[in-house]
């Protein structure tokens, strides 16, 4: 009885998704936080490399980076490994004191934050993702399945992407 209430589910969650029911967003954002914490930066550098200039005029937080200049500020100041691990600490949601900074940001502040430190890591103040570095075939998956979505969709995951990042000091 089990294995018949199992196999239905399994079918029916096949043909939800195969009747595309599913939200493409949700689905890629849910495949997203299962990539290793090194293809999570990579797929948004990726992203954000990739959309640069059409990110830039529709992050409506850019308009309050401001609140977060202290924070890109410090982050910028730090060594290449600094930088690095402080990046980690994000997505992996370490409590620390930046992760706790970057947790009190709106969504689209986060959004804003992300694409400055990309924009730095073209320019060389941050640190650049390694020379060779290649992204794991999930991380590729889900990087096509990005690349897919139209422009707004994009837009929303790369929101919903970095909105869960860090530590809201707030939180219960």
């Amino acid at each position: 009885m089990t294995f018949m209430a199992d196999f239905a589910s399994i079918c029916f969650s096949k043909t939800f998704i195969s009747n595309r029911l599913v939200d493409p967003v949700s689905a890629t954002t849910a495949l997203f936080n299962r990539l290793s914490v090194d293809d999570q930066l990579a797929v948004l550098w990726y992203a954000y490399a990739d959309w640069g200039r059409s990110i830039a005029p529709a992050t409506p937080g850019s308009a309050r980076l401001h609140l977060a200049e202290g924070l890109l500020d410090r982050i910028k100041q730090m060594s290449h490994a600094d930088q690095l691990q402080a990046m980690r600490d994000l997505v992996t949601k370490e409590d620390t004191q930046i992760g706790r900074s970057y947790g009190v940001l709106s969504p689209n502040t986060k959004l804003a934050f992300w694409y400055q430190l990309t924009k730095w890591m073209t320019q060389g103040f941050m640190v650049p993702v390694p020379v060779g570095y290649q992204l794991s075939c999930d991380g590729e998956r889900v990087f096509k399945a990005v690349k897919e979505l139209d422009f707004g969709q994009q837009i929303t995951f790369l929101r919903d992407a970095t909105m869960d990042m860090g530590v809201d000091p707030l939180a219960d």
